[in-house]
């Protein structure tokens, strides 16, 4: 990873943050973005010397395009940007609301996939990012998250052939203590995560880190592509 230059879009905390820090880690130059440009200056003050920072929405295709043409020819893409997550049973959905969930996980990452590749190097990669639930839900109430991680693994088996020779990879987690969790209230996410701990092999609850190790071998593994990689302390499997 020295010297090469990762873009990491998400790249402001959680998952994303971890990713940057950990490319930073091994010499990669890393730019970050994310919508609040509070966030992006939380996420640069903990990030090395060099790294830059973006603020734009990433729903937006002029903003997404402005920003691939300020930051030019890189080396890796990492889409880990996302917002809460919504869960609810289907009969009270909003359809309007559930439809805007898409436009940042799902259209956000087809955006940026568009206006990256043109820009990456020979020997790079995107890596997008998906959940468990899409192959299985948890419970009731997972309609729209499991919908998503599954059109997010289809874009990546599809961009992979298209995009060749760029590599195109996904990381699919189980529970990782994210603020993605946050809108759920502190008391019910605790009791979550002790319910998901007691069941998973591994006896513990994925931590940001554990994920970013994950993007960095398939950024550095060049003989992958078109790829699901489940790091999910063995959640599929109880």
């Amino acid at each position: 990873m020295k010297d090469k230059r990762v873009v990491v879009l998400g790249g402001t905390s959680g998952i994303g943050l971890a990713v940057a820090e950990a490319a930073a880690g091994e010499g990669a130059r890393v730019s970050i973005a994310s919508s609040r440009r509070s966030s992006v200056d939380a996420a640069l003050a903990r990030l090395p010397d060099g790294t830059d920072g973006h603020a734009l929405d990433l729903r937006d295709e002029a903003e997404v395009s402005r920003l691939f043409a300020a930051i030019g020819p890189f080396d890796h893409l990492v889409f880990t940007a996302g917002e809460s997550l919504r869960l609810g049973p289907i009969a009270d959905m909003a359809l309007p609301s559930a439809r805007q969930f898409f436009e940042l996980r799902y259209w956000g990452a087809l955006t940026a996939a568009k206006y990256a590749a043109p820009l990456i190097q020979p020997g790079g990669s995107i890596v997008f990012t998906s959940g468990i639930a899409g192959a299985r839900p948890p419970q009731a109430g997972w309609a729209l998250g499991a919908s998503i991680c599954g059109a997010m693994e289809g874009l990546t088996r599809a961009l992979a052939i298209e995009l060749a020779p760029i590599r195109v990879n996904i990381v699919v987690p189980g529970f990782v203590k994210t603020p993605l969790w946050n809108d759920i209230p502190e008391e019910n996410r605790e009791t979550m995560y002790a319910t998901v701990r007691e069941k998973l092999p591994v006896g513990r609850i994925g931590e940001p880190d554990d994920l970013a190790a994950a993007y960095v071998f398939l950024m550095k593994q060049r003989f992958a592509t078109g790829q699901s990689f489940v790091i999910d302390g063995g959640g599929l499997l109880v």
